[in-house]
Formats: structure tokens, sequence, C-alpha cells
């Protein structure tokens, strides 16, 4: 990802955090490199995998703002579009889901078949189950007023890549406010997401759902 992009919008004050969990490649030292020129740019690095949920949780933690987003490192979400997520919540809502399949949404550059298919069916089966009647529960942008990140924080408990069911869940239970903003929005090829993990999370989110925990370990 470009992190340049996200700084270009000039707000009066900012963090971004970059959590690297077991990086084998080049991301903490292009960080390290941003970050001597910008103290609002924070990595956290550890040596182990934490999952994508687990990966969120720790960046949560660590932030301090007012309002507190994530979004995908493969950039699937333009960073111009970004903006739209923190205008929403400055403009009362608690929690702002991008959101690739509502009217005003635009793909410019689609994932194959089988995974549109596969996210269909997947979106389907989630809002039977916690009844979140939102339309894209997945797509890696969303961003949340800081106290209700701080009050759902204390219990997640997923820590993979269902976290972003399980993060709207447990904001619809505590009545906060959640709005569906429509992105523009493109395919990446460096996606880390493999369409193997679809069984792991449905199952995650299925004793999520029944007992209130995840015990997929």
């Amino acid at each position: 990802m470009d992190y340049s992009r996200f700084l270009q919008y000039n707000y009066d004050d900012y963090e971004i955090i970059i959590v690297c969990d077991g990086c084998d490649d080049q991301t903490p030292s292009i960080v390290k490199n941003f970050a001597e020129n910008d103290n609002r740019i924070k990595l956290l690095e550890f040596d182990h995998r934490l999952g994508k949920g687990g990966g969120l949780i720790e960046g949560f933690k660590h932030a301090e703002g007012e309002m507190i987003g994530f979004t995908d490192a493969d950039g699937a979400t333009i960073s111009s579009e970004y903006k739209k997520l923190i205008e929403s919540v400055c403009n009362g809502n608690d929690v702002a889901i991008g959101s690739r399949k509502i009217e005003g949404a635009k793909i410019i550059i689609h994932q194959c078949k089988l995974r549109e298919f596969a996210s269909k069916i997947f979106n389907l089966l989630v809002n039977i189950l916690f009844k979140l009647n939102i339309k894209d529960t997945q797509c890696g942008a969303k961003v949340f007023n800081r106290d209700t990140l701080k009050k759902i924080l204390p219990q997640l408990k997923t820590r993979g890549f269902e976290i972003d069911v399980e993060l709207l869940w447990r904001a619809k239970n505590e009545n906060y406010k959640l709005k569906e903003i429509p992105l523009f929005w493109e395919h990446k090829e460096e996606t880390k997401f493999n369409l193997k993990f679809i069984p792991k999370m449905f199952i995650g989110l299925l004793k999520l759902r029944i007992t209130g925990h995840n015990i997929i370990k």
C-alpha cells in the first residue's frame, strides 16, 4: 500500500498504525522510513502471526484518536473513498461500514466470479445468523467512534477474518448506529484472503453465535 495517499487530505490530526505480524517482506522497513519523517505513523511489530482479527485488536488497543478505523493493506479500498467513512462518523453515525453492494458503490476491478459468488452466499448466511441487515460485512474498510469501539473491544473473541462480522454484531447488540457507505473499490491480487478460509470462518461464526465465544483454534 502507498501510505502517502492517506496523508494528502490535511486532517487536523491523525495517526496511522501499521500492524506487522510475522512479516517476511520489506513492510516493516518501509513503514519505519515513513515514520522517520512523521511521528504520527506508528509500527506495531510481532514475530508471529496474529490473524486479521488479532492484528486489528492490537491496533485498536494502541489507537488514541476519537475516530478509529481500519483498511486492508492491499489497498483495495481507494484512499479518497475512505474519507467518506470518516465523514459519516463525524455526522453522527457510530460505525461507518464501507460497502461494495449498495446503491452508489462501484467496483472498478471485480474479483473472479467464484469469489463473488462465495461472498454472496457467505453474506447471506451471516445475515441469517446475526440479523445484521448489512449488504457487505466483509469490505475491509470500517470506521468507529472511539466510545463505540472501546465499549465492544473487551467483548471480541474472534481472531481471524470473521472479525468484521463480530465487530458489527457487537456494535448492533449495544444499539449503536451502523451505516453502510457506498465506495469505489478495486480487487487486488495481493490480497491475503483465500477462499479456503471460508469454512473455518463460518464454523467460527456459528459457534460465536451459539455460545458468544470463538473456540476455533
